[in-house]
């Protein structure tokens, strides 16, 4: 395989799973991480177009199954996570925590607290349409920059993204690398104290200290949860997840959270085969008590290993 030589890191045969949040997953043919915009644009407009490529964010919304990926797989670091705030204007690099930019816009009285409790980084967040407490990136959303699988520079506007519940449309191969917000004013000191109460709810009722992905299937009713008092649940993952009696199920090394059930969890030493087959049996076992099938939220990759299979 002829592969470009870049300016950033390309490392051949590269083990994934350190790079999950579920610490699961067999190697990508290639890892690129580039030096800058101007080193992902030539890399990829030089690698020969057969080749597929895999925009990877910090992998808190993943599974790289246990076979790895046949596939460059590209992860934007320091070179792509820059934050700037210009009146309501928040621009942050794709790479950007989505915690630090709700972080910064409050200290300059823009409100994307919505971004604070979200795990991962600007670009998954702009790619699924990420949103809690009601408000979602495509409420905020101004503009993107991509690159282009052919290496042409890309400007995004919200119509080309399509932006529905938890998707959005981005060309195949492109790769996010910058976005802009508008957010309202608000006072910092409101906004940080507003933040601070969303984070003690996530804590009280999300396993945070356990090695999980997020929430693990979208919600049937079609939108997240509003943190409000009229806020219902009948619709919500977790609410049919416990109502077919799955709360703490377990398959291999994998659970469905005791204190979250809509939460997979690498609860010891699991493999991506064991979390997506406990994904698979819950969905199959909420159709069959409810009649509501599941969509995942976590985006899952790669091959399968034979040697690998969940027990």
């Amino acid at each position: 395989m002829d592969i470009p030589t870049p300016r950033g890191t390309l490392t051949p045969n590269r083990p994934l799973a350190d790079l999950t949040w579920l610490r699961v997953g067999g190697p990508a043919d290639w890892l690129f991480q580039p030096a800058d915009r101007d080193d992902l644009q030539s890399f990829l407009a030089a690698l020969d177009p057969a080749i597929a490529v895999f925009p990877m964010g910090v992998g808190s919304n993943l599974i790289v199954r246990d076979g790895g990926m046949r596939a460059v797989v590209i992860r934007l670091g320091r070179g792509f996570n820059s934050i700037a705030i210009d009146g309501t204007t928040v621009t942050a690099g794709a790479a950007a925590l989505d915690a630090h930019v709700a972080r910064r816009a409050a200290d300059a009285g823009v409100d994307l607290t919505f971004l604070r409790t979200i795990p991962g980084a600007i670009g998954g967040a702009v790619r699924m349409n990420a949103g809690c407490y009601g408000s979602y990136v495509a409420d905020h959303f101004i503009g993107a920059t991509a690159i282009s699988r052919q290496g042409k520079m890309l400007d995004l506007s919200p119509e080309d993204m399509k932006f529905a519940y938890r998707q959005s449309s981005l060309p195949d191969g492109a790769v996010l690398v910058e976005a802009r917000f508008h957010g309202a004013p608000g006072d910092p000191e409101t906004l940080h104290a507003r933040m601070a109460d969303q984070l003690a709810k996530r804590d009280a009722t999300q396993p945070t200290k356990d090695r999980t992905a997020g929430s693990t299937f979208r919600n049937p009713a079609g939108f997240s949860s509003t943190g409000q008092a009229d806020d219902t649940h009948d619709l919500k993952a977790w609410k049919v997840i416990e109502n077919a009696g799955l709360r703490g199920h377990r398959r291999g090394g994998a659970q469905m959270s005791p204190k979250h059930p809509n939460f997979l969890v690498n609860a010891d030493q699991a493999t991506a085969a064991d979390l997506e087959g406990l994904g698979e049996e819950v969905r199959e076992k909420v159709f069959q008590n409810s009649g509501i099938r599941l969509e995942w939220e976590i985006m899952r990759v790669g091959e399968a290993n034979a040697d690998k299979k969940g027990s």
